[in-house]
């Protein structure tokens, strides 16, 4: 039997973990990020799929292939969290699908300027992780099993 498949989607300037704003964001870098996610994925009999992209439409686009795909989807949004209703019509396709979606985040939003405390992608997420830094991704994958 293959192993569920699961997208890791991250947004924009998350390919510049580890450097930008480490304050912030930590010091793992995007590929600590996916090393770790498709270890833990591993563990979980479940098969990551990890990719970032700068490029809205493009995001778009792999949410409407995890939804032909049958797959769930992690997705870290990045900005456009908080204002990409675009974004946000593509995740609720995932999740009325059937499928489940888990918004991450390394920081925690609520507790930073007040531009990122509102998500356009929470109502129609299946749930959200934040705060956690890396640990955000393995725990949406937990929460998927």
């Amino acid at each position: 039997m293959t192993a569920p498949l699961v997208f890791v989607l991250s947004g924009p300037n998350l390919d510049r973990l580890g450097t930008r704003e480490p304050e912030v964001y930590g010091s793992d870098t995007l590929d600590d990020v996916h090393s770790a996610v498709s270890r833990e994925a591993g563990a979980l009999g479940l098969l990551a799929d990890c990719r970032q992209t700068n490029h809205e439409g493009e995001m778009i686009d792999w949410l409407h292939e995890a939804v032909d795909a049958g797959a769930d989807v992690v997705i870290n949004p990045g900005a456009w969290t908080h204002y990409s209703y675009a974004v946000r019509d593509a995740c609720a396709i995932v999740t009325t699908s059937g499928r489940s979606l888990v918004e991450v985040h390394l920081s925690n939003p609520a507790s930073r300027e007040d531009f990122r405390r509102t998500s356009v992608v929470a109502p129609v997420a299946t749930g959200t992780v934040a705060g956690f830094g890396l640990q955000s991704y393995l725990l949406a994958l937990r929460a998927l099993v």
